[in-house]
């Protein structure tokens, strides 16, 4: 019987596996958010903000909806300055009636990512948006992500405290109609000093609620209190976005953010 052979021991180790070259870590994340999409009057405001990966996040920093003024006014200089880069961006009445209050908000959100710069991703509150993505790169579209996202809410205190101080600013020239109180939310007041006042340049007129409350149907407005828009798009509106008009703010909307300092 011959004798067998050693195996040869193998010397090499385990076969690494082939890898690709490594991933980028994403340390650009910009969160989003909007105000002012319910209210009858007034731009909406949108802020998208990029917070530092690493760090303590700011305390009390959740949902605008639910701080109250003082608190988010508090917060806002703190966001500002801990902030990697912050962007606002607007759509002004007059987008709003051209576009609709619904292509108008991503208009907002798109001009406020653009003056963020260079990003990794987006993260934005709400259900995903059609052709999003062509425009501002990868983006997660998150239900309640104000509520449950850093970034989000800290954009969402941003957007809230700048369009809050815009209608401050606009009620000092309509003083009627409650807009340093009521944010241009149809109020009972803001009701009332419509029907004794009429319209103003900043009410969006594309919004039927407010043809059936000057046509004497004041009752129909409850819609707008429970928070159900009409969003029906008008005919030949052009809702495609172009860099190159949208790069600065229109002249109605520059005025006014620049009261605010904005």
């Amino acid at each position: 019987m011959g004798l067998v052979a050693p195996a040869t021991p193998d010397t090499t180790g385990p076969r690494k596996r082939r890898r690709g070259p490594p991933k980028p870590s994403l340390t650009r994340i910009v969160g989003v958010d909007e105000v002012g999409v319910a209210p009858t009057c007034g731009a909406v405001v949108a802020a998208a903000v990029i917070m530092p990966s690493e760090g303590r996040r700011i305390p009390g920093v959740r949902d605008s909806k639910t701080l109250s003024t003082a608190q988010r006014e508090r917060l806002f200089p703190f966001i500002r300055r801990r902030a990697v880069a912050l962007g606002v961006g607007a759509a002004s009445v007059a987008e709003i009636d051209r576009l609709n209050i619904y292509h108008a908000t991503h208009l907002a959100m798109r001009r406020a990512i653009a003056r963020v710069g260079e990003h990794d991703h987006v993260l934005v509150d709400g259900l995903r948006i059609a052709g999003f993505e062509q425009e501002v790169g990868p983006y997660t579209a998150i239900v309640d992500g104000d509520a449950l996202c850093y970034s989000i809410a800290c954009a969402s205190i941003i957007a809230k405290v700048i369009r809050d101080r815009m209608m401050v600013k606009l009620a000092a020239r309509y003083p009627w109609y409650g807009w340093e109180h009521n944010a241009g939310y149809a109020t009972r007041e803001h009701r009332a000093a419509i029907l004794e006042h009429g319209l103003t340049p900043f009410h969006r007129r594309s919004f039927h609620a407010l043809d059936i409350l000057l046509a004497g149907e004041q009752q129909t407005l409850d819609l707008y209190l429970n928070g159900e828009l009409d969003t029906e798009l008008q005919p030949e509106v052009d809702t495609e976005h172009h860099p190159e008009r949208d790069a600065d703010l229109p002249g109605e909307l520059d005025s006014e953010l620049e009261m605010i300092g904005a």
